[in-house]
């Protein structure tokens, strides 16, 4: 068994906050193992590192780990547009360069949450869509669930910064997206969602908003919060310290932050080619496949989004 051993700060945060166990941490990925060995629809990835991520996830609760390792790897086939810009693709290359996708190296204190940052109005609507920069953050995620243990055992907080957003942006945010999207995301990655905050929210803003909200369980409900211009506000949650320069904080520019990135997913490149193998064979599931109208509903049935 290989796992990391946690700072002091956050091994004290995952026992209190995850029910961590250190004596039971071996038997509990073993037991995830042999379940795993058992389930002929499910092509699963069996790092210890990896299955200590969704084991944290799900606060150590067994089943409900068996069930977040089986939506995560259903999302891959039934989603596969979340997944099909791969490291290798000149595209991924452009979109992480875009800086429209910012995870800060910088936390506040030893065992503080991560902070990534969304930045729409840097990717060109005309040119990329919103399904292709999330391919690009789910790869990221990726290499956070190797070997973040802030993120892990903290939980992300994200800021969503829609300066100089076009409607072309807000366009591309269909219904079923954004269903793909929280389904992927809040229900399906093994991480605690510690909030989201808007900055500079445009002429329309609401319309996606609530789009959103209606999609998220109610613990994330309560933790979406419209800053728009008032930075200061949203210091109180986000130290201004962790941001990038162009933020006014001294977490490097975002080019640094970028080319950090860059680097990582560079160093990570073998492992997440190798990554493209997992998924699920939805003819070998017992009982009925999952297919994306059960996960997603029925493309037609969802009312479009409408702006002013």
């Amino acid at each position: 068994m290989s796992v990391r051993a946690l700072s002091p700060e956050l091994a004290e945060k995952a026992r209190k906050e995850l029910n961590e166990d250190p004596s039971r941490i071996n038997s509990d990925i073993q037991h995830l193992k042999d379940w795993l060995s058992k389930q002929p629809h499910l092509r699963a990835r069996t790092d210890d590192q990896w299955l200590l991520s969704f084991l944290r996830g799900c606060k150590f609760s067994l089943e409900r780990t068996k069930e977040k390792l089986d939506l995560y790897y259903s999302v891959r086939t039934t989603a596969p547009e979340l997944f099909s810009i791969k490291p290798s693709n000149p595209l991924f290359d452009e979109i992480l360069s875009s800086g429209a996708i910012l995870i800060l190296p910088k936390t506040a204190t030893s065992d503080s949450p991560r902070a990534s940052m969304i930045i729409p109005g840097r990717y060109d609507a005309d040119k990329y869509n919103i399904s292709d920069v999330m391919a690009v953050s789910l790869v990221l995620q990726k290499i956070i669930m190797m070997e973040d243990d802030n993120a892990m055992v903290a939980g992300i907080l994200s800021i969503l910064d829609l300066d100089t957003v076009k409607i072309s942006h807000l366009l591309q945010m269909t219904p079923m997206f954004l269903k793909k999207m929280v389904v992927a995301s809040q229900d399906a990655l093994p991480v605690r969602l510690k909030g989201t905050h808007y900055l500079n929210t445009p002429t329309g803003f609401e319309t996606v908003f609530n789009a959103i909200k209606a999609l998220l369980n109610e613990k994330n409900k309560k933790r979406l919060y419209v800053h728009n211009k008032n930075y200061e506000e949203m210091y109180k949650y986000i130290p201004k310290d962790i941001l990038p320069v162009e933020y006014g904080g001294s977490g490097g520019s975002i080019e640094e932050i970028i080319d950090y990135w860059k680097k990582k997913v560079k160093e990570y490149s073998d492992w997440l080619e190798e990554d493209d193998q997992y998924g699920t064979d939805e003819t070998k599931r017992p009982g009925k496949p999952k297919t994306a109208e059960d996960m997603f509903g029925v493309e037609g049935s969802f009312r479009q989004l409408e702006f002013d």
